[in-house]
């Protein structure tokens, strides 16, 4: 079954898309039996060829950026090799972290086959905590923290392995995260996702040399079912003033 696509930005040389939840960027041998991608339905939505200049995980939401043709997506994709595009995530991990943090970690992709480990940087802001009183652990409570993720490097799957290496894995992460969380979560939110959605992208259009910046709140076509928002809805959030 064909998914709709929200486009938030389109002219006659890219556009920006905000990806569900749970669908592949592209054909991919790692999930050789999945046959439904965002690039083929978006082709087919939009009546022409659309080439990928970056990629989010198949459970992650949020924006993507794609170009329309190969001249435009040779362009852009110079920008991401160059560090010149921004991007802001948000995510929900276990227990409470710091207010700011800055994690520089080497970090390798499981499934290449150099196993060859990479730099990679990453900074997160804190936004919200909530503290609920059911044990999971060894404490009465268990914690969880919202926070604002800005990969500077971006390496596969970063934002879950630099989130693991600081014991803060994301909730819904069945691959770095901890099943007795993500179990819990399943109960208390009906949710059985990966918390973690590109809210924002910034990045210069390679034609017009203008500036453009584009967001996408977790609430906006998450293609989750409301999933992340039922989480962010839960009145025990504290912000972080």
């Amino acid at each position: 079954m064909s998914t709709h696509i929200p486009v938030v930005y389109r002219d006659d040389r890219l556009t920006v898309v905000i990806k569900p939840a749970g669908l592949l960027v592209h054909r991919t041998q790692l999930d050789a039996h999945e046959h439904r991608n965002l690039v083929d339905q978006l082709a087919s939505q939009l009546g022409q060829r659309v080439f990928p200049v970056h990629r989010l995980d198949k459970p992650t939401s949020g924006l993507l950026l794609l170009a329309l043709d190969a001249e435009c997506a040779k362009a852009l994709t110079s920008q991401f090799e160059q560090r010149l595009v921004s991007k802001t995530y948000r995510a929900v991990v276990r227990g409470y972290t710091l207010d700011t943090g800055c994690i520089d970690y080497a970090i390798g992709d499981k499934d290449a086959r150099h196993r060859r480990r990479s730099p990679a940087l990453t900074h997160y802001q804190t936004l919200a905590n909530i503290e609920l009183p059911y044990r999971l652990d060894r404490y009465p409570t268990t914690r969880y923290s919202l926070i604002e993720v800005k990969p500077v490097t971006g390496r596969r799957h970063q934002i879950r392995q630099h989130m693991k290496h600081i014991h803060h894995p994301l909730i819904g992460d069945t691959s770095y995260g901890k099943a007795i969380h993500n179990q819990f979560f399943a109960t208390q939110y009906d949710c059985r996702r990966l918390l973690l959605h590109a809210t924002a992208l910034s990045f210069t259009h390679p034609i017009s040399m203008q500036k453009i910046t584009l967001q996408a709140p977790v609430t906006n076509n998450a293609g989750d079912d409301g999933q992340f928002e039922r989480v962010l809805n839960d009145h025990r959030w504290q912000p972080i003033v």
